[in-house]
């Protein structure tokens, strides 16, 4: 993980500050608050801010005032039932605010989440650090044969090294042009005395997609658990997934309560469609139904297989 010098004293400006208030404060939070927690190689994220606790979405479900219910087991039914339903209303009245570096390649997948307020470090303004990913050996895959969007085998040390290789020579040339254009080194001093550099906003289309951004994400709790539930599912790609997983022990530091309801419904939860269902009735009454009696397209039959753990057919 890289911090500049400026990153880390306005970490250390935060944190050495206090303030008074009568909103809630969750303290597992708050001892994380401003910190910056590594991920992959030079990225991180960081807690900003937040508004509101487990406590907020009960008191919004029931439309109180005050601390609502008293009871935790109270507190507990009320939002798995609101968990279980899909009543959306009451999570949005929680927000979370990050601070998030990550490849440019993972932003423009993060980024599809439209839900969520979004502000961007600007190569038009701003020169980019010399800073892209490089993954770890052990995370470069061959294409998958029957997964358009998925990994295969990990490829042989050789071929892995080979491949490490391209990816540095590449990032390291490409920076070097986009320093020569922008007539600049990285201390800020000209190469050239007598040449202006070319405009950064198209200095910067020359950098790969593996260099780093940078970005403050604002959003509501009920879409917070939605981008976790895709961006932390196994069949997320890696290297967004590793942020989620990171931001699903925020959640479980923030609303314990929800996560352990989101945990239960979600996370750990399936899916049947109509069809589905008639399957798992037929084999409760002792019944098998084919895959064509079923009228299920054979993927479909495979995913609920793969719920059930069980072989259908």
């Amino acid at each position: 993980m890289s911090l500049n010098a400026l990153q880390t004293q306005e970490i250390l400006n935060q944190q050495n500050e206090t303030y008074q208030t009568r909103r809630a404060t969750v303290p597992a939070l708050e001892e994380i608050l401003f910190d910056a927690i590594p991920l992959l190689d030079h990225g991180f994220i960081r807690v900003i801010d937040y508004m509101g606790d487990d406590s907020a979405i009960v008191q919004a479900a029931r439309v109180s005032y005050g601390k609502g219910t008293k009871k935790v087991s109270e507190d507990q039914g009320l939002i798995n039932y609101l968990m279980r339903h899909r009543h959306s209303t009451p999570f949005e009245m929680c927000e979370i605010k990050f601070h998030v570096k990550l490849p440019i390649f993972v932003a423009r997948q993060w980024i599809r989440h439209r839900t969520a307020n979004v502000n961007e470090y600007s190569a038009r303004y701003s020169i980019l650090d010399k800073e892209f990913y490089i993954p770890q050996p052990e995370h470069l895959a061959s294409q998958s044969q029957i997964n358009n969007q998925g990994r295969g085998d990990v490829l042989d040390g050789e071929r892995a090294a080979r491949v490490m290789q391209l990816l540095k020579e590449d990032a390291c040339r490409a920076y070097d042009h986009y320093q020569v254009m922008l007539n600049e080194t990285e201390t800020g001093a000209k190469i050239d005395e007598n040449e202006d550099g070319l405009a950064r906003e198209l200095a910067r289309m020359n950098l790969p997609v593996n260099f780093y951004t940078q970005w403050y994400w604002k959003i509501d709790l009920h879409n917070f658990m939605h981008f976790l539930s895709l961006r932390a599912d196994s069949h997320a790609q890696y290297e967004i997934r590793v942020y989620a997983e990171a931001m699903l022990e925020v959640l479980k530091k923030w609303v314990p309560i929800t996560y352990q309801a989101f945990t239960d419904y979600r996370v750990g939860s399936a899916h049947l469609s109509a069809k589905g269902l008639d399957v798992v009735r037929a084999l409760l009454a002792g019944k098998q139904l084919t895959r064509e009696e079923s009228k299920m397209g054979i993927r479909e039959w495979r995913e609920l297989e793969a719920v059930l753990q069980t072989k259908l057919d």
